[in-house]
């Protein structure tokens, strides 16, 4: 099965997570999520699949979370959206294994899906 990485190549960590994965041998697709954002219904599953809320997905110290007011409070449907128009906004890096899924921070975490 391959493993699916959200990825941002300029991102440390996102680069130590990709070559964790290939030190193990398993087959990657990345996605340059800032160049191909998920949709809302992608993000979604993913969320569900860290178990996490969407709050705890999203990057806080990033610009556009103050510039657009977010916050632990506004709705789940709210804050996808906000990390769909503005991909910026979601902590990295994610992999997926198939119906699991988990952030790369520290990148020796996604060891426990694969």
């Amino acid at each position: 099965m391959t493993i699916k990485l959200y990825h941002n190549p300029r991102c440390s960590k996102s680069r130590q997570t990709l070559a964790l994965l290939q030190q193990h041998g398993h087959p990657v697709e990345i996605v340059e999520y800032l160049k191909t954002p998920p949709d809302v219904d992608t993000l979604k599953r993913i969320i569900a699949a860290l178990g996490l809320s969407a709050h705890d997905l999203i990057r806080h110290g990033e610009s556009a979370y103050r510039e657009q007011g977010l916050n632990p409070d506004l709705p789940e449907q709210d804050l996808i959206e906000a990390m769909v128009a503005e991909p910026r906004l979601i902590q990295r890096p994610i992999v997926i294994n198939g119906k699991q899924a988990r952030l790369g921070r520290p990148p020796e975490a996604v060891l426990e899906i694969l």
